[in-house]
């Protein structure tokens, strides 16, 4: 349960979510089309592209310096703003110069959005109910994909690319000044230590999440691309799987976050890690593309679990050290989002299992290091902590 002084947060939080979600996947479903059909851009250049639009997430780290200025939340509130400008200014530049800097904008304002959600997240509710804000913000994301889809689905019939950013931007660009002019804050947070510095007790954290930066961009830069390349998924297909995933995990988010309080961080990451050493070495192997797109699903689920790794952290930290240790944790995140797919890549070229090989790699690599995890026991409610009605993440 979530206490009353929670609950605007927590409001709070949800809403920016959908607003995230819907900047980031509207901008996605769009960009490949947008790129090629008004841009005529060839494959190295979007290439170019999809880098730069990961280099705000290396930068994260940032964020330490902009919180010495303004609040957190509002930094939050800021960054969907700068999100949704991004997306709604995209069709208003159709050249690359123009589609680099938007995207570069957007990006910054959904990689700081997500760096300040992770540490208000950890900030404001307990390790016991931590895991379940946390699935209800992912299924909800999740209901969010499917509604961008949706949106785009229904725009494209009347408007064209300049239109359908425009509306997207600016409905979540109005969801930011929102969320702006609201304080969900409450007394009895620890101040945060606003300095940037890798600290040796947090070793297993920063390992834990570069791993899962690496098993990200596998299947962001290579199995999607297995399907289209190797067997050949046309474009509704993987529309359908899209649906179908965000579906699934719409219902599935909120039991991840119950079984991470149940059975703990150590047992739903050995699960995650195990199941993707077989997934990987199943897109390499597998000749059928009903089985790859079956393990492209279970990969989609899997990749859910990588929350345990923010709640095994908050367990283990000082809280005052929450917000920094979160915006160098999305830094050494995105450190393999700017080399794995450029290395990956070249390996491809040569054969192109050799990618989901050295995942299942690090997936055994992944699996060693997540034994030595050794977190307390979730926080419990304290007896007669008044909570509101009805405020249950169920």
């Amino acid at each position: 349960m979530i206490r009353s002084e929670q609950r605007p947060m927590l409001r709070f939080l949800l809403v920016l979510t959908v607003a995230s979600t819907l900047g980031l996947q509207g901008w996605s479903i769009l960009f490949n089309n947008f790129a090629v059909e008004v841009l005529r851009l060839d494959g190295g250049e979007v290439g170019i592209i999809q880098s730069l639009r990961e280099v705000p997430g290396f930068l994260s780290l940032l964020v330490v310096f902009a919180l010495l200025v303004v609040r957190e939340h509002r930094l939050a509130a800021l960054s969907i703003i700068c999100l949704g400008c991004g997306v709604a200014l995209t069709g208003l530049f159709p050249s690359q110069t123009g589609l680099i800097l938007t995207t570069v904008l957007m990006s910054f304002g959904f990689h700081y959005f997500e760096t300040t959600n992770n540490s208000l997240t950890l900030q404001y509710f307990t390790t016991a109910t931590a895991p379940m804000v946390y699935g209800r913000i992912r299924s909800l994301a999740a209901l969010s994909s499917i509604v961008a889809g949706a949106l785009i689905w229904l725009l494209g019939g009347s408007l064209g690319y300049r239109g359908m950013y425009l509306s997207i931007g600016g409905m979540v660009a109005v969801l930011g000044i929102w969320s702006l002019c609201q304080d969900p804050t409450h007394a009895g947070i620890r101040p945060q230590r606003l300095r940037m510095q890798l600290q040796r007790r947090y070793s297993l954290y920063y390992l834990l999440t570069f791993l899962s930066g690496a098993r990200r961009q596998i299947y962001i830069a290579f199995a999607m691309f297995l399907l289209v390349k190797v067997f050949h998924f046309s474009v509704r297909e993987m529309t359908l799987l899209f649906i179908v995933n965000n579906a699934i995990n719409f219902f599935l988010n909120p039991m991840i976050g119950r079984a991470i309080i149940f059975f703990g961080e150590r047992r739903i990451l050995t699960l995650e890690y195990g199941g993707i050493i077989c997934v990987f070495l199943t897109y390499a192997f597998t000749s059928s593309r009903w089985v790859a797109a079956g393990m492209y699903i279970l990969d989609f689920i899997l990749f859910n679990f990588a929350v345990a790794i923010n709640t095994y952290f908050q367990k283990v930290a000082d809280p005052q050290d929450i917000a920094p240790n979160m915006a160098v944790g999305f830094t050494i995140n995105h450190i393999a989002a700017v080399v794995l797919p450029l290395v990956g890549g070249v390996l491809w070229m040569i054969d192109y299992r050799i990618p989901f090989i050295a995942g299942a790699f690090l997936g055994c690599v992944g699996l060693v290091v997540v034994q030595r995890i050794r977190a307390p026991e979730a926080e419990l409610p304290v007896a007669g902590q008044p909570v509101l009605a009805g405020a249950e993440l169920d």
